[in-house]
C-alpha cells in the first residue's frame, strides 16, 4: 500500500511541476507577459509580471547571487525532506498533500536556478482590494498541499481523541 501512495505523491508532484513549467514557458514566450507588464482578463483577474526574489509573501529577499543560492539550497532541503517523507507517510490524503508541496516547490525552484528569480503571475482582484500577492501554479499548489496538511492534521487529533473518549 505504501508503495501505492508513494506512486500517487511522487506522480502529482511530477505532473503538478509539469503543469507549472508549461504555464510559466506559455507567460514568458507566446504571451510575452515580460514586455506587456499586465494583462486584463475578466474584473476580477489579470495577469501580471511579478519577478519574485524572495520566498512565501516575499520574505527574504535575495537581494545578491550568494543569497539566491542559499535559497536554492534552503527551499531544495524542504524539498528533500518532504520527498523522503512521502516515502514514510501511509496516509493517502496527506500524500497528496505532500505531492502538492513537493511539485509546487520543485517548480519555483527550478524558476530561482534558470532566472534568478520566481516568475509570478496570477493576479486575483475585487477591484482595488487583492486578498492574495500575486501567485503561480507552484505556489497556489503548495498553499492547498498545506492546507490539506493543516485539516488532516486538526480532524486526526480530534478523531483519535474520540476514539481514545469511546474507548475509556
Amino acid at each position: 500500500m505504501a508503495k501505492t501512495h508513494r506512486r500517487l505523491g511522487y506522480g502529482l508532484a511530477a505532473a503538478l511541476f509539469v503543469a507549472d513549467q508549461i504555464t510559466k514557458a506559455i507567460i514568458i514566450g507566446p504571451i510575452g507577459l515580460q514586455q506587456a507588464g499586465q494583462i486584463y482578463l475578466l474584473p476580477i483577474l489579470n495577469l501580471t509580471w511579478v519577478e519574485n526574489y524572495g520566498i512565501a509573501l516575499g520574505m527574504l529577499q535575495a537581494g545578491h547571487d550568494a543569497e539566491r543560492w542559499l535559497l536554492v539550497a534552503a527551499t531544495t532541503a524542504i524539498a528533500a525532506f518532504v520527498g523522503f517523507w512521502i516515502r514514510k507517510e501511509e496516509n493517502r490524503f496527506d500524500v497528496a498533500g505532500l505531492g502538492l508541496v513537493l511539485g509546487g516547490a520543485l517548480g519555483n525552484i527550478t524558476d530561482r536556478v534558470r532566472f534568478g528569480h520566481v516568475v509570478d503571475f496570477i493576479d486575483f482582484h475585487i477591484g482595488g482590494f487583492r486578498p492574495f500577492l500575486v501567485f503561480n501554479l507552484a505556489d497556489a499548489a503548495i498553499t492547498i498541499g498545506v492546507v490539506l496538511l493543516l485539516i488532516r492534521a486538526l480532524f486526526a487529533r480530534e478523531d483519535a481523541a474520540k476514539t481514545e473518549t469511546d474507548n475509556a
